[in-house]
């Protein structure tokens, strides 16, 4: 099925997964909203992140998503575009690339897979999204 943007309204219980090839992994655990705003949906996440070894903190981030399913960063740059039927998608932020999978397969629970690989940084992280309200 084909997903548009107001099948996202709404909270979601949001649960990633980091895991980095050499350093230690992490988990996030908190709420993500999709909330109106002007041009779209406010995309506001809010939880703690756990990497081993290391104390729990909190950790929060926020994007704006358009009726065509684009995503941009708060500051105003783009991301990347949500498949609406699910599948992948990618963002180049130099000198990383970020290729990304959406599944819908499950809704209204779904998950985002990103494999990042740049000279810094090679991590695969996969978040699950599960409806609340």
């Amino acid at each position: 099925m084909t997903r548009v943007l107001d099948d996202f309204e709404g909270k979601w219980r949001l649960k990633r997964q980091i895991t980095p090839a050499t350093t230690p992994p992490g988990q996030f655990l908190g709420v993500a909203t999709w909330s109106r705003a002007a041009h779209g949906l406010t995309y506001h996440e809010m939880g703690e992140l756990q990497i081993a070894g290391h104390p729990a903190m909190s950790a929060e981030r926020c994007y704006l998503w358009q009726s065509d399913l684009s995503v941009w960063f708060d500051d105003g740059r783009f991301f990347h575009h949500v498949p609406a039927v699910g599948g992948e998608t990618s963002h180049w932020c130099d000198p990383d690339q970020y290729n990304g999978i959406y599944d819908f397969s499950n809704w209204p629970r779904f998950s985002v897979t990103w494999r990042v690989k740049g000279p810094a940084k090679d991590y695969r992280m996969v978040s699950d999204y599960d409806r609340l309200l």
